[in-house]
């Protein structure tokens, strides 16, 4: 898959959708015994670990879909809004030493490869999971890159149709996107972790005539 067959974030057509927020809450994914959590993005107040009620349903139905000795393991679901502007304004800034010509427009463009502009981010809306696949015990299978891995850092293994990954990666990133895809997530096909149900981005891949979620700005623990 080519730049210009993905979709962007920083696509128009995904900040021209509405929003029709239905109000629904933030669970922690902690207390769900089904899931594992892991606990390298992890903030004090927990944020990490929250998710939409239906989008952790979804996702207990799509690990259903697994064999039985692999298991979804949860990195990060819900951002503020302040920590999402924040992740984003640091890429950004180092596209534009990347690329000191370019303009504006192109930068947010090449940000949006990686982290999503804050006004449409899927993890603000609590309706996005970033996750890889585990063994039962916790052992993470071979999925091509480590999770949250950049473009430049993997070489475009990031993405979801990267060429350059093994077999048995290859393997697992089909298999969880059978799953999930099931189950009613899209991909951020610059991101193979990277799942969402709800959001803007979910709303205009699946033809949704609303995003369901909207941001959150806070949460209390």
């Amino acid at each position: 898959m080519t730049e210009t067959e993905i979709i962007l974030l920083s696509d128009e057509r995904v900040a021209a959708l509405t929003v029709a927020d239905d109000g629904e809450p933030l669970v922690d994914t902690r207390g769900v015994p089904e899931l594992r959590v892991d606990p390298r993005k992890a903030d004090d107040g927990g944020a990490w670990a929250h998710l939409r009620a239906d989008v952790v349903r979804r996702l207990l139905a799509a690990q259903r879909q697994l064999p039985a000795d692999v298991r979804f393991l949860v990195v990060e679901g819900w951002r503020p809004p302040a920590l999402q502007a924040g992740y984003f304004t640091t890429y950004a800034a180092a596209m534009r030493r990347a690329h000191p010509g370019a303009s504006p427009a192109r930068i947010r463009e090449l940000a949006s490869a990686y982290i999503s502009p804050p006004e449409v981010a899927p993890h603000v809306s609590g309706g996005a999971v970033d996750l890889t696949l585990c063994t039962g015990d916790g052992a993470e299978l071979p999925l091509g890159t480590e999770v949250n891995a950049t473009p430049e850092e993997s070489a475009g293994g990031c993405r979801t149709a990267a060429p350059g990954i093994g077999a048995e990666a290859r393997a697992n990133r089909a298999l969880m996107g059978r799953a999930l895809t099931a189950a009613g997530f899209v991909n951020y096909p610059t991101e193979w972790w990277h799942w969402s149900y709800g959001d803007r981005y979910w709303a205009l891949l699946s033809g949704a005539p609303a995003a369901r979620y909207g941001p959150i700005a806070r949460h209390t623990p």
